[in-house]
């Protein structure tokens, strides 16, 4: 087995195959007008090429009104050619850059020459095409052979600059603090002010991923990490089409390592259905479509091993072990209604159902298993359940890329939990419980302007807010609880968030900028339970500017370099502020905190990108300093072993580093992506107070580590229409609250073949193959130093059949 890791490690160094990076295609747009009397001119010609003697690219006439379009134009210099009967040709240079879809030429006038009836000869020359703004970087799902048929966490794993941590949260270049977005909005199923549930959303349902390190000020401004948006699959072809998948696979398919004494097994040959189908239908101005999708899932969600040395000399081995059965149920439809040409309309609409059932069993034993003191089991039985509805109106202008947009999205959000506790100790037993239930429900409301120039655009927009998440937590103490009754009762979060944001954009042959400024004020009121022991009701409220600011300057056509600025914010969850204690696991028990405030973050970045005629290589300098900073504190609580970890503002801290990504296509058969991400994340002293369920103080010193992340993916395009894919990744030893994590790797492996003359596709893939990615933790606390190793489920085996109709 070892020489068979050692060869497959090997073999990752061989060429290699990365996601396709897209490309911008942009419209043109113009009048032509006489130069005296201003009039416009209708049929005009209109021809773009690459130079006077080059090649042609597109051509069109204006119409009646002399406004002219020509779209699909790839980035690069081009020469345009306008002419008339009775006027002068006119040849204007125009620069396609890629900060912008549309482009306006403004008005162009001919001037008058009866003799000129010759034929138009215009060229120029046309650039690869590769060019764009550095701050996004976009991936199509379908590339990614040895994740299919999983979910989208598993999907982005596999993304430059992206890992995930033990609680399955995603990073960007070392941070979580990232705002994920579905079709580029913020939703209930992957949470309004952070991230949650990526893990149950099928990667069969994404057509595509973009990575916003930079965000313009556009966009929301939480998030410092930056912004991943997720793209449902939506098709838009004539008549009737769609697509149907299906996939089943297999997981935990040998032991990483055994129970400790009598418990109940863990899961094995965990099963994994995933049915999906995809169906648009389109005729004249009505375009329909549905995504529905159903995920079945048994998994060994953790399966941690720790050992808790205190400073009195005791010692507790413990083990966390959680099975776990997910079903995941979306529908997703919708209509666009090209009223005529200037104005649209689309609704959509999307259900969720979200259903969790975890059997957890927790043992804890003295140093050398020779007696339990007790034994935590739990049951937790919860239901999600997400209801959204969207409104969006589009007005074109005459001018293409002109328009005005207004939307209106409400989501409704329940999240139903009951936990069942059975507490099992050496002279009695007892039976505990709570219920949960929150009702969240969103309204927003956004207005986006945009108007083309000759050499970039300006945008500008508002929107508003309102966020309730009414909370209610009921315990049912049984025989000797340990849970504290007098920390339950209400909560009530209410968030009203008004903002208002402008961008320009310029770009011309050398210089590029992009500049923006997002106002946003932010009053966040959270009651609480007048009853409860330790939590009285807070709240914050906040004005700032969050500017944006872009410079780019190209050295010719294959090289730019860029700079970045940005100024963004960190709410805290609701979650994060929740004033009940989580028993799923009850001597280290997560607690919320009211009195958490936001973290503002300031990031620079320098970015470089060079492109050829079959690859690219891309790097960038970044630099963030966080004030405020948001992590979890545990301390001991005084007199017993009980740890309580609770979230907190840490002060200031910085995350300096370097990206590099390059790709190149080596033959026909075989192309590489290649990259790596190293970064210093510095944690400044810093001095806390836990105030539940006593005060205890804390106090840290300035912590620093290195660390960051290789990636390469593989693609090997062979006869017969089989396609396979070889991915390998290794995560450094990081910095985290308190402590450390200690290194990973893992290799993923796919395989796919066309059918059905290219209307059908089989595929089977495997993650983790070795199984090697296990989680290591090291924590230093108040009297105590805590050290894990989570053995949970990261192999799985898949098969799946997907048919194009």
């Amino acid at each position: 087995m070892q020489r068979i890791k050692h060869i497959l490690i090997l073999f990752l160094f061989l060429p290699f195959w990365g996601w396709a990076q897209q490309t911008n295609k942009v419209t043109l747009s113009g009048t032509i007008k006489d130069s005296k009397t201003k009039t416009t001119i209708p049929f005009g010609n209109v021809q773009l090429k690459t130079s006077r003697e080059g090649a042609f690219i597109a051509g069109t006439v204006s119409d009646g009104n002399g406004r002219f379009s020509l779209t699909d134009i790839n980035s690069g210099n081009h020469l345009l050619a306008i002419s008339y009967i009775g006027y002068k040709t006119k040849h204007l240079p125009v620069l396609v850059g890629s900060l912008t879809t549309f482009l306006d030429l403004g008005h162009i006038e001919l001037e008058e020459d009866a003799n000129n009836l010759n034929e138009i000869k215009i060229s120029g020359q046309q650039t690869s095409g590769i060019g764009n703004k550095m701050d996004k970087k976009t991936f199509s799902v379908a590339d990614n052979i040895s994740q299919e048929g999983g979910s989208v966490l598993q999907v982005m794993k596999n993304l430059p600059g992206v890992s995930t941590t033990q609680d399955g949260k995603l990073e960007l270049r070392g941070s979580d603090k990232v705002s994920i977005l579905i079709d580029g909005k913020q939703t209930a199923i992957t949470g309004f002010a952070g991230q949650t549930g990526l893990d149950n959303i099928p990667a069969s349902a994404i057509e595509k991923i973009e990575i916003i390190n930079n965000p313009s000020a556009k966009f929301d401004a939480n998030g410092n990490a930056g912004i991943i948006n997720i793209i449902y699959k939506k098709n838009k072809q004539d008549g009737f089409n769609g697509k149907a998948t299906l996939t089943s696979g297999l997981g935990a398919l040998w032991q990483k390592k055994e129970n400790l004494p009598g418990i109940r097994p863990q899961y094995q040959n965990t099963p994994k259905i995933n049915p999906s189908l995809s169906l648009n239908y389109r005729k004249n101005k009505i375009n329909t479509f549905f995504q529905g999708d159903w995920l079945y899932t048994q998994t060994l969600n953790r399966n941690e091993f720790a050992e808790r040395n205190y400073d009195t000399g005791e010692i507790i081995r413990q083990q966390v072990k959680r099975n776990r059965i997910t079903t995941f149920a979306t529908a997703k439809t919708g209509m666009d209604w090209n009223i005529d040409d200037y104005n649209t309309v689309t609704v959509t609409g999307l259900f969720n159902r979200e259903k969790i059932i975890d059997r957890g069993d927790i043992p804890y034993f003295n140093h050398d298993l020779s007696v339990r003191s007790r034994l935590w089991q739990f049951l937790e039985d919860e239901v999600k359940y997400t209801a959204s509805a969207s409104a969006i109106y589009q007005h074109n202008f005459k001018q293409p890329g002109h328009t005005v947009n207004a939307s209106f999205n409400y989501t409704f959000h329940r999240e139903d939990e009951k936990y069942f506790f059975t507490n099992i100790m050496p002279a009695y037993t007892g039976e505990d419980s709570f219920k949960l239930l929150s009702d969240e429900q969103v309204a927003d409301l956004n207005v986006d302007y945009v108007r083309p120039l000759k050499h970039g655009k300006i945008e500008g927009g508002l929107k508003f807010r309102r966020r309730t998440i009414p909370v209610n937590m009921r315990f049912f103490p049984g025989l000797n609880s340990p849970i504290d009754i007098n920390a339950g009762g209400w909560a009530d979060y209410r968030e009203t968030i008004p903002a208002i944001y402008g961008n320009y954009v310029y770009e011309n042959n050398q210089f590029e900028l992009e500049a923006g400024l997002r106002a946003e004020y932010v009053k966040v009121d959270y009651k609480v339970n007048p009853s409860h022991n330790i939590y009285k009701s807070e709240g914050y409220d906040y004005a700032r500017p969050f500017p944006n600011l872009r410079l780019a300057y190209k050295l010719n056509d294959q090289h730019k370099i860029s700079i970045f600025y940005n100024r963004r914010v960190d709410r805290p969850n609701e979650v994060d502020i929740r004033i009940f204690p989580k028993y799923d696991e009850p001597e280290v028990i997560k607690v919320g905190n009211p009195a958490l405030r936001p973290q503002f973050t300031s990031s620079l970045e320098l970015g470089y990108k060079i492109n050829w005629s079959k690859g690219y290589f891309y790097t960038a300098f970044y630099h963030r300093i966080t004030d405020g900073t948001i992590t979890r504190i545990a301390t001991q609580a005084p007199g017993s072993t009980l740890i309580y970890n609770v979230f907190q503002n840490a002060g200031r801290s910085y995350n300096s580093g370097i990206e590099l990504i390059v790709k190149q296509d080596l033959a026909g058969w075989i192309s590489v992506n290649a990259n790596a991400n190293v970064y210093q994340n510095t944690i400044n002293a810093f001095q806390i107070e836990n105030k539940y369920p006593v005060p205890v103080i804390y106090t840290s010193d300035r912590e620093q580590l290195i660390s960051g992340n290789f990636k390469i993916n593989s693609m090997f395009h062979l006869s017969n229409g089989f396609e396979a894919q070889l991915t390998g990744i290794y995560l450094a030893p990081d910095l985290i609250p308190q402590g450390r994590v200690s290194a990973r790797y893992s290799v993923d492996l796919g395989i796919k073949k066309t059918i059905q003359k290219g209307s059908g596709e089989l595929f089977l893939n495997a993650t983790d193959i070795l199984n090697t990615l296990n989680i290591q933790r090291d924590i230093t606390g108040n009297g105590f130093r805590l050290r894990s190793t989570d053995y949970y489920e990261t192999q799985v085996l898949r098969a799946g059949y997907s048919y194009k109709f």
